[in-house]
């Protein structure tokens, strides 16, 4: 069978995908491509950089995932999955199973391999590409990066707006509404790569993923009747979003969705913010202001005396990353950046414009009020 194979590169960090079933390597460029540069190579070119190599095989999943006896595994979470790990201290290679959804995993650090097989395209596909992430991750980090835990948008002159603040504080609402009305281009949803310049100041980079929207805020944006007809065309959201969501979009449901206090939200693909909202995307900027905003129903737009400043909660580190943890030794430093990288990244962001702010429910009023506030009208 043919291979295809992908080359992603930001900021001098490669990795090379290869995959014989291009539905595969499809999908990672769609999911990395409009944020990282992505070009299709000839397999057999590939000589230099991390390799990801990914197969949708049973036989090759069941030699993976059962060919050598696991007799010290460990049970760990990775992307909201249990793994079975297991590591080879002789020759350091990481294997790892995960049964639902049907995945094997084997990692070489040493040699920059890594192999992700499994039953299901769609199960392939999405671990392809969160692991080339990954793989540039932990290039990026032992580069100099950190990683921050917010939101941004780049105005004119590569400009960069930051946002900042907890689960639900208003970060995504902030970064939409500066990109959906004033034409800035949406760097990231919510978490965003920096690294101290020769300038003095900070480079951004994005974290390519899909951006969580509540069905209140998606409305608000004017996007739901846009979803609804997309949907009912027969495209299609990313296959993590809850199939409760998808009933509520198609029904004209507009309440937001809750359970155990978590709310449901609409999984967007990258590619579907300019595809399908009109919303550029950004792929570098450099920092510019730091926006800490509080959404409050009814509100009118204002200048709030918080004085907020950034925190070491608005890093992302080894201690937080519960998500996505080194597991398969793809980063090998801390996983948010070295300290020396996040001192160094904060010192200079502390000498940038900080915003304070309250917002409503209004997009427009939001979003014009943040232009004038902030000046990247």
């Amino acid at each position: 069978m043919t291979a295809h194979a992908i080359r992603l590169e930001t900021a001098g960090a490669p990795v090379t995908v290869v995959c014989t079933d291009k539905d595969v390597t499809d999908w990672t460029v769609r999911y990395i491509g409009p944020w990282w540069n992505a070009a299709e190579v000839a397999p057999e070119s590939v000589s230099a950089g991390p390799v990801l190599t990914a197969a949708v095989d049973e036989g090759r999943y069941a030699d993976v995932a059962f060919g050598g006896e696991i007799s010290a595994f460990q049970r760990v979470t990775y992307a909201r999955a249990e793994l079975l790990l297991d590591a080879d201290a002789s020759s350091g290679i990481i294997r790892a199973v995960s049964a639902r959804p049907a995945l094997a995993y084997q990692s070489d650090p040493g040699a920059g391999s890594l192999e992700v097989v499994g039953c299901r395209t769609e199960d392939v596909a999405t671990a392809t590409a969160r692991l080339a992430r990954e793989v540039m991750r932990g290039q990026l980090l032992r580069g100099g990066w950190a990683v921050l835990h917010a939101s941004a948008v780049v105005a004119e002159g590569g400009r960069t707006v930051l946002t900042f603040g907890r689960k639900g504080a208003g970060k995504t609402t902030t970064a939409l509404a500066l990109a959906a009305r004033t034409g800035c281009g949406l760097l990231a949803n919510d978490r965003v790569f920096v690294r101290p310049n020769d300038r003095g100041g900070v480079d951004v980079l994005p974290w390519p993923s899909a951006a969580a929207l509540g069905l209140g805020l998606l409305d608000a944006l004017g996007w739901f009747e846009i979803c609804r007809e997309r949907l009912e065309a027969g495209e299609a959201l990313h296959p993590t979003q809850d199939d409760r969501v998808t009933e509520a979009l198609l029904a004209g449901r507009r309440t937001p969705l809750w359970e155990g206090g978590k709310e449901l939200k609409v999984q967007v693909f990258p590619d579907q913010f300019p595809g399908w909202f009109g919303v550029p995307l950004a792929t570098e900027g450099e920092a510019a202001a730091l926006v800490f905003p509080r959404v409050e129903p009814g509100a009118v737009p204002a200048v709030e005396d918080r004085g907020r400043r950034l925190e070491d909660g608005d890093f992302m580190s080894g201690a937080t990353e519960d998500r996505y943890p080194d597991v398969f030794a793809l980063a090998r430093v801390d996983g948010g950046g070295t300290k020396d990288a996040r001192h160094e990244v904060a010192h200079r962001l502390a000498e940038l414009p900080h915003h304070s702010v309250v917002l409503g429910h209004d997009v427009s009023a939001n979003a014009g009020f943040l232009a004038k506030t902030i000046g990247c009208a």
